[in-house]
């Protein structure tokens, strides 16, 4: 990943470059230009005012306005076109200087680069700035002498200065596009160590040197981290879970087991051991069948897709009307539209059943069941509360703890039936809620409030 936005980074840092070094080269030339045009402008103005012969010849500056205009081949020169004829300063004996058309008067133009002939044969390139000028005549035709000033410059000069600004730009360029990839490449380093920091405390996770991710970690990998620590947390409790039921189970099966190997031992008579025999096979066959079904209602799927409650407590409570259809329970809703349930589907049904059967069971006439959402915590789903009232006798408060402790229920182990509140307590354990048992203010009998904790 660091390989990849450090290419990206770069081809578009080089792109910038290359394109601003263009804008800035294309400037330049249009600048250098700018200021060649005005240079060449003020020397037109300057052969401007040439006199004229009465043959109609030019009188040129006495001190030009370079020296350059003087030297044959200097690169600099000077030329007026006429009607009849041209003149040429001495810069231009020589070379041969491209032919320019006879301009109207004010009217300017700038052109190049135009080709030219050299004094030593070789060709080369000029820039050329016109001025169209016109003289009045002071004879009796009154009429006007129309002529133009062309100043022309070797373009030598022009690209000294282009090419010196080339190298110059590059090398500024080049070294800033150094400076900005090694910077860019300490920032990405700088910016990924986070990412790095979580696969070393991966790394020593999987090696068993660490229980799990650490807190210190920047506010976006954190709900990263926080599913990783979730996971493994699950899974060391699946593990351990898994780990409690065979040694309850074993546990369990001892006792049956011990009693069968002292029948074995003694006198027993044939029908009183098949007897004892008997007992004992069902005994362990609910153990195992108790234990099992604790095992199938303990953990749940981490990331699960959310289920509406309304249905599940409908299917449910259709059942149970017709259980207990002789007492005419009624059963009333209150479920927020917006209240879901994050787990299996199996956790939910249980969840329900187990709390509106134990209603049912003690209410006269009504059950109320209520769900809402609970406490929301930012980048997680939020939280649950599922409450279920009667108006039965209710629970004395000072029997409250016994009601909610294992195998206290005579039914607990009887096949075709769930294990009660215990199966209730393992669930909510598995999500890390919390059981609550009251009485109901509305209703007056027992009150169930099940709190689950907002998920990843």
């Amino acid at each position: 990943m660091q390989s990849r936005q450090l290419w990206a980074a770069s081809v578009g840092l080089m792109a910038f470059l290359a394109l601003a070094g263009f804008a800035l080269d294309r400037a330049f030339q249009s600048t250098a230009q700018s200021g060649m045009r005005e240079r060449l402008h003020s020397y037109a103005l300057a052969y401007a005012g040439s006199d004229f012969a009465r043959d109609g010849s030019v009188i040129p500056p006495w001190d030009p306005p370079d020296a350059r205009f003087k030297r044959p081949g200097s690169g600099l020169y000077a030329q007026i076109v006429l009607t009849k004829g041209q003149w040429e300063s001495d810069s231009a004996q020589g070379p041969k200087l491209p032919d320019g058309p006879m301009l109207p008067p004010g009217k300017q133009a700038f052109e190049g680069p135009l080709p030219l002939t050299q004094i030593n044969g070789q060709p080369g390139q000029v820039y050329r700035y016109g001025y169209g000028l016109a003289l009045s005549e002071n004879d009796e035709t009154a009429g006007e002498i129309p002529y133009t000033v062309y100043i022309l410059e070797d373009s030598t000069a022009l690209g000294r200065q282009v090419a010196t600004f080339r190298t110059a730009l590059w090398r500024y360029l080049g070294g800033a596009g150094v400076v900005l990839l090694l910077l860019q490449m300490w920032v990405l380093r700088w910016s990924l160590r986070p990412l790095r920091d979580v696969i070393g405390e991966l790394k020593r996770v999987q090696a068993g040197n660490a229980a799990g991710m650490s807190e210190a970690h920047p506010r976006e990998l954190e709900p990263l981290t926080d599913s990783i620590n979730a996971f493994i947390h699950s899974e060391r409790e699946n593990l351990e879970r898994q780990r409690n039921t065979l040694a309850d189970l074993a546990h369990s099966l001892k006792t049956p087991l011990a009693v069968l190997r002292s029948r074995l031992d003694s006198d027993t008579g044939e029908q009183e051991l098949r007897a004892e025999v008997d007992a004992q096979l069902r005994r362990m066959n609910d153990l195992v069948s108790y234990q099992l079904a604790r095992a199938a209602r303990s953990g749940h799927q981490l990331f699960a897709a959310p289920i509406e409650i309304e249905p599940q407590a409908e299917q449910i409570v259709v059942g149970l009307e017709k259980v207990y259809a002789a007492k005419g329970v009624l059963c009333e809703f209150e479920i927020a539209s917006e209240a879901r349930f994050h787990g299996e589907t199996f956790d939910l049904q249980e969840l329900l059943g187990n709390l509106l059967e134990n209603a049912f069971k003690w209410a006269k006439s009504r059950v109320l069941l209520t769900v809402t959402e609970g406490e929301k915590v930012a980048d997680r789903r939020p939280g649950l509360v599922v409450t279920v009232e009667d108006d039965g006798p209710g629970i004395a408060e000072d029997r409250i703890a016994y009601v909610l402790q294992r195998g206290v229920r005579g039914d607990e182990r009887v096949q075709g039936h769930g294990i009660g509140m215990s199966i209730v307590q393992d669930i909510i354990k598995s999500y890390r809620g919390q059981l609550q048992v009251g009485r109901s203010q509305e209703l007056g009998g027992a009150k169930f409030e099940v709190q689950l904790p907002p998920g990843l």
